[in-house]
């Protein structure tokens, strides 16, 4: 889908960017595959601004699938539901009761198993694989979606949009370096590629953007 030169441009230009700019956050520096889902369930829709305390909180309360498993639902509400979306806490007890009765309690590692937890779907189940088991899997949450959209050109029906993306997600990661470039792909696209008054000048990929080419080239158009 990509020429193997603008994929490795793309890769080695947006790499660069997180490794000067990204956010520092406290899920980014943990593997523990019960404390990224947690990340991810509490962010859904949500500014991560609102979210890091109650992270925190959450962790400081359960700080394993177990403790989350044994706690009263109620409790798990009472923190998370001030979040809004308050299907969230449902969610997250839901979920460590399923993994609690798993052999070991051992946490799903793979794509497909993931999916059957409460509340997790094919973004949330790729995050964990990348995040806490490090293994390449495509993101596309709303950040990513609309970083690609539009540098790509991707002009596509909706459910077809839906599909092109999903595989440019995934052709964009370089082998071994999913963690990293998924990270720097939603920190460009909350950061930069905002949806309103996106920073166009200060992205690492303006000069190959679909959507920052159209712009300057109507800048350039005479008034009417």
């Amino acid at each position: 889908m990509l020429a193997p030169g603008r994929r490795r441009s793309f890769q080695r230009r947006v790499l660069a960017w997180y490794a000067a700019c990204g956010r520092d956050l406290p899920w980014r520096k943990t593997r523990d595959p019960y404390a990224i889902l947690v990340s991810e369930i509490l962010s859904h829709q949500t500014q991560i601004s609102r979210v890091l305390p109650v992270y925190r909180l959450v962790l400081r309360r359960y700080p394993t699938v177990r403790a989350m498993a044994n706690a009263p639902l109620a409790d798990v509400k009472a923190i998370t539901d001030p979040l809004g979306y308050k299907i969230r806490g449902h969610w997250l007890h839901a979920a460590a009761l399923q993994v609690a009765d798993r052999a070991g309690g051992r946490f799903p590692d793979t794509l497909v198993e993931l999916q059957r937890l409460p509340g997790v779907g094919r973004y949330t189940a790729g995050a964990v694989m990348n995040f806490a088991h490090h293994r390449d899997a495509p993101l596309l949450d709303t950040n990513v979606a609309r970083l690609l959209r539009r540098h790509f050109g991707v002009a596509a029906s909706p459910r077809a949009r839906t599909a092109e993306l999903w595989a440019l997600a995934a052709a964009i990661i370089p082998k071994g370096k999913g963690y990293l470039i998924n990270q720097a792909l939603m920190d460009l696209g909350a950061m930069v590629c905002r949806a309103r008054s996106p920073r166009c000048g200060s992205c690492p990929l303006r000069r190959s953007c679909a959507f920052s080419r159209t712009a300057r080239q109507g800048s350039r158009r005479p008034l009417p």
